[in-house]
């Protein structure tokens, strides 16, 4: 009888004998790699939301690379004051509150490949923040966009060599992304 484990192990296998990466590597390092992988974007969006700068900037390789919306990041300091600067704009509540507005970021759709060496890969992903910091106190969307994460693995963990986030709901919005698979639609052939 089959356990469990091979059988997930299998079923992902089935799954991701498409994606380039995966083919050069066991299924079964693809499927830890990936799994890593996904917890590290998590951990992030975690640390973000909890304002914790120094968890956030643990989350990129040394010498990683942070292009966002606030503007480009080099290593690991320079991102983490630039992540500490920005959450603290969120005002704390009141001595005597007993709950606060929160806003949660949340990232799905992993597209991942990891390289044959298995020590680097590039992943793209899609992001969306709800909050319920409105007038009504009701949950909204936020913004949602996509990020193009590079990966380097260190000392047996997989880090952030550079995140590239793209806001769909800001100005560093585009027309097209080539990354994501999209065609230029202004041309008849959409090329």
């Amino acid at each position: 009888m089959m356990s469990w484990k091979g059988f997930a192990l299998g079923a992902l296998a089935l799954g991701v004998s498409t994606s380039a990466g995966a083919k050069e590597i066991s299924p079964q390092d693809y499927a830890v790699a990936r799994a890593e992988i996904v917890n590290l974007s998590n951990r992030l969006m975690i640390a973000s939301d909890a304002r914790d700068a120094e968890t956030y900037a643990a989350t990129f390789a040394k010498d990683g690379v942070l292009n966002w919306i606030g503007g480009i990041e080099h290593g690991r300091e320079e991102i983490r004051e630039a992540i500490a600067e920005w959450r603290s704009r969120i005002a704390a509540p009141p001595a005597d509150a007993k709950s606060q507005p929160r806003t949660r970021h949340f990232v799905l759709n992993h597209d991942i490949t990891v390289d044959a060496d298995g020590k680097t890969g590039k992943g793209l992903v899609y992001w969306f923040a709800l909050t319920n910091r409105t007038p009504q106190k009701d949950v909204q969307l936020l913004y949602f966009g996509h990020v193009v994460e590079y990966y380097v693995k260190e000392d047996g963990k997989w880090l952030f060599s550079k995140r590239e986030v793209f806001n769909e709901s800001l100005e560093n919005r585009a027309l097209f992304y080539p990354d994501l698979g999209e065609k230029d639609p202004r041309t008849p052939s959409g090329s």
